[in-house]
């Protein structure tokens, strides 16, 4: 059954993306929006399908993905809830050079690509929001290839752990749910599975990490990054 407007409106306001739209651009952007159900384990797209619009996600997690020509698998990007893909291809009127999978049961927002353009050319402050998260999605893929080249794979595991660490606060400690498994995040972090697991094994030696399934507890956030420093 489709949603009402008024129930997409409600998840595209509470986007970073459309946060601060005034309520008559989200009714014209709600008319483009539509839901989108995928259950663990659907594919959303393949390479090479067209890009007709960007996702959001709601709820769950989706996985970015490409394949390359002995059959392994490199995961690009691990995308969660208030985050969202596909922009820059978009605007490029390129089809997909990734395939998107979720993790979990998930819950997306599709917008599609003209309410997106005539958005842009009604409203300049719309324009910048979209310059901004292009702007963002860049500065990650610098810092990736940064920490790829330059950081050790303790590094990366522990940059990973940290990657929503608080606002400084009396609280010094932390509890992460890994979002996929760990093969997975390994290769977002373009590490094999078997280096990854070594260092979490490490980590758990050093009495710096908790590790219960998915679950990881962080007992001391500085020394953890003192560690890794």
């Amino acid at each position: 059954m489709p949603s009402t407007p008024i129930k997409v409106q409600t998840f595209l306001a509470n986007l970073p993306l459309f946060r601060e739209i005034a309520p008559q651009e989200l009714d014209r952007i709600a008319l483009g929006t539509r839901e989108q159900h995928a259950a663990r384990g659907e594919v959303l797209f393949r390479k090479g399908d067209p890009c007709d619009g960007l996702h959001m996600v709601i709820y769950g997690h989706v996985k970015l993905a490409f394949t390359s020509a002995s059959g392994d698998e490199k995961v690009v990007e691990l995308v969660g809830p208030g985050q969202s893909f596909g922009e820059a291809l978009m605007f490029m009127e390129k089809p997909y050079v990734v395939y998107a999978q979720a993790l979990a049961d998930s819950l997306l927002l599709h917008v599609s690509k003209s309410v997106i353009f005539e958005e842009i050319e009604r409203e300049p402050r719309f324009a910048r929001k979209m310059i901004a998260g292009l702007s963002r999605r860049l500065h990650g893929l610098i810092s990736d290839l940064e920490s790829y080249s330059l950081h050790s794979g303790t590094q990366r595991v522990i940059g990973y752990l940290l990657r929503d660490e608080p606002a400084p606060s009396k609280v010094n400690a932390l509890c992460v749910t890994l979002p996929a498994r760990k093969g997975v995040i390994a290769s977002r972090l373009n590490l094999t599975h078997e280096h990854f697991s070594r260092i979490l094994h490490e980590l758990i030696e050093a009495r710096l990490i908790e590790v219960d399934g998915p679950r990881v507890t962080i007992p001391d956030i500085a020394r953890l990054r003192s560690y890794g420093a």
